[in-house]
């Protein structure tokens, strides 16, 4: 038997490393299991080499859970280890400028950053346990089984033991305050959620099924009798779908991984991307496409990372780009730079080309839909359209790429690109300053009378809806200089495509006078302005509009950024447009008092039902004072 000190430059240490080692006690067994996968790996590695030449067996790691004795046990066939081994991989933790290092962190904000100059997963042990044991037998001939034990102070003993089977077993025995890790279906869930992909097996105690009688006895319908069954419970899938080559995988098997990834999700993912490289950097992953909703914070952190198929985190802002974590899936690399407590990314070079590779992937991905089959595509642009959106707002250099598939569609159903669709309607929507003027709608019933108005006049519509909309339209037309979105409600056909000089109005300034206070006593100011305009008689002899650049500042405000952080709130203002041309309005002025007011009234009241903005006590009364006019 021998006992010694754990070789630390200050018994400090130890109550740092157990309180700030990890930010979450539960990844203590992510840790052990994940070094008693290593520990297997290296042994099927040696036997590979020639270094070891005896039996491999079913290689596996158990964990076994003893509520009774209150001790979790996590039981590997790997590697195993000498009492020298131990010696320097357990006992020689004091790494050159530790004590340094304790002095700089201790009772500080990022504690836990010391743990980087030590690199031993196996002492988050000590975060649950107040007594720790290794029981091990190496690989060598001849090797004498020894247990190492500690009481999570520097103190340790390490005895010789009577052990026959290869490898390791590490006994925690639980403390009160971690009672918790005692119940069967917190471990599980433990396990399901870290090592649900390792690539050694992991056992956890039983799990019943139900199979046919083996006795082939029968029930009284004359069908073969189900029986139960106790059975080993493996937790995980030792070889995802992504670490195979996707030549060796259908459609159907990507498939299946999603349901294995989303098993609560019913959605089918619309494609998938399958990522494999070996340089300058490894990573491999497969990305899936869902159908996005257009709540786009509910989609995040559905991307999992992982290194070496360890779990790590499914906050993957820092490995993507932001617009790229509405994707689902899984990206696994051990390149990718984590302090030792694997629970916080470092930022280095690597991180940024593997973002710029994912993003390209991506882009290119997209392109190569389109080009393929662009009908298909245009199929999938309803439930792509605010990912691509996001991506071109968020991502220069996918923005740039995605040119080429980014997609509008007109009312009637027709799909362009932004090159495309101006070339169509250059040639009737250019204004008299040059700019090509896409007219478009969010709402085809709301805004039905100002769309056919625009059709009537020979002009195309767009049907542009989504909550990144007006975002996008802005970026649009910064990078296009001679084209310009306004929505069909925006004003009158010939202000929105000014095509020549204004058209001159029948009334004088005299006669709009007279009639501009009449209109106003029928609205709420703060709500409606009153204006006169020189329109086409052909159009209506009212119409209320929303300026394009208030409307769509609201939309961004309501949104998030654009003008509501510039300007403040933006209050609901629209106009209401007098049609200085259209014979109703010029009747007006020989009507008397009463009767014109009551005209002004029923005109206006139209205009504003027109839109959906009559409401309440207003609409009541103009459906009653409609019914008393039939005969």
């Amino acid at each position: 038997m021998k006992t010694g000190s754990i070789n630390v430059q200050t018994e400090n240490i130890f109550p740092i490393i157990k309180k700030f080692l990890y930010s979450d006690h539960e990844i203590f067994l992510r840790e052990l299991v994940s070094n008693a996968v290593d520990a297997s790996q290296k042994l099927k590695f040696f036997s590979s080499n020639g270094e070891f030449k005896g039996d491999l067996g079913d290689l596996q790691v158990e964990v076994i859970l003893d509520k009774k004795k209150k001790t979790i046990t996590i039981k590997d066939n790997g590697i195993g280890m000498t009492a020298d081994e131990i010696d320097k991989y357990i006992n020689q933790i004091a790494f050159s400028g530790a004590e340094e290092f304790v002095k700089k962190y201790e009772g500080k904000e990022g504690a836990e950053q010391i743990i980087g100059h030590f690199g031993l997963g196996f002492y988050s042990a000590f975060m649950v346990a107040d007594k720790v044991q290794i029981k091990t037998l190496s690989r060598h001939d001849g090797a004498q089984a020894v247990q190492w034990e500690s009481n999570g102070d520097p103190e340790y003993t390490l005895t010789d033991i009577d052990k026959t089977d290869r490898g390791t077993e590490i006994v925690l025995h639980i403390t009160k305050e971690s009672k918790e890790f005692l119940e069967k279906e917190r471990i599980s869930g433990i396990l399901n959620k870290y090592c649900k992909f390792l690539p050694v097996s992991i056992l956890f105690g039983t799990k019943t099924e139900y199979i046919d009688s083996p006795e082939g006895e029968k029930d009284e319908e004359g069908k073969v009798k189900r029986v139960s069954v106790d059975v080993p419970n493996y937790i995980n899938n030792t070889t995802p779908a992504w670490s195979k080559k996707p030549k060796d995988l259908s459609d159907e098997d990507y498939s299946s991984f999603y349901s294995e990834l989303y098993p609560q999700t019913f959605d089918k993912p619309l494609f998938h991307i399958h990522l494999n490289v070996d340089y300058p950097f490894n990573l491999t992953g497969i990305l899936y496409f869902p159908k996005i909703k257009e709540n786009v914070e509910v989609q995040r952190n559905k991307i999992n990372l992982y290194s070496n198929q360890v779990f790590i985190t499914d906050s993957v802002e820092q490995i993507v780009p932001e617009f790229l974590t509405l994707l689902h899936g899984v990206i696994d690399s051990p390149d990718i730079p984590l302090n030792v407590s694997r629970s916080y990314l470092q930022s280095d070079s690597n991180v940024k080309k593997i973002s710029s590779h994912i993003t390209k992937k991506v882009a290119d991905k997209l392109a190569g839909m389109f080009k393929k089959d662009r009908k298909d595509f245009e199929e999938k642009w309803n439930d792509l359209q605010v990912f691509v959106q996001y991506g071109m707002l968020s991502d220069d250099k996918f923005a740039e790429k995605a040119k080429g598939f980014s997609l509008v569609k007109n009312t009637e159903g027709t799909c362009f690109t932004v090159d495309e669709y101006k070339e169509k309607i250059a040639a009737l929507q250019t204004d008299k300053d040059g700019k090509v003027v896409c007219l478009y709608t969010n709402n085809v019933e709301e805004q039905f009378s100002f769309v056919k108005n625009a059709k009537d006049r020979g002009y195309d519509v767009l049907h542009l809806d989504g909550p990144l909309m007006s975002h996008w339209i802005q970026k649009i037309e910064t990078s296009n200089e001679n084209i310009t979105f306004t929505r069909v409600d925006a004003d009158s056909l010939d202000k929105l495509i000014k095509k020549t000089e204004d058209i001159p109005s029948k009334l004088s300034k005299e006669d709009e006078e007279k009639l501009k206070p009449v209109f106003e006593e029928n609205v709420n100011k703060e709500k409606f302005m009153v204006q006169f305009e020189s329109m086409s008689e052909n159009e209506a002899p009212i119409i209320i509009t929303q300026p394009e650049f208030m409307r769509r500042m609201m939309e961004q405000q309501k949104m998030g950024g654009g003008g509501g952080a510039m300007f403040g709130a933006f209050p609901e203002m629209h106009h209401l447009v007098v049609n200085a041309n259209h014979p109703k309005v010029s009747a007006l002025l020989t009507k008397e008092a009463e009767d014109q007011k009551q005209t002004i009234k029923q005109l206006m009241d139209l205009a504003l039902l027109g839109q959906g903005l009559l409401k309440g006590e207003a609409l009541n009364n103009f459906v009653e004072r409609n019914i008393e006019k039939i005969a």
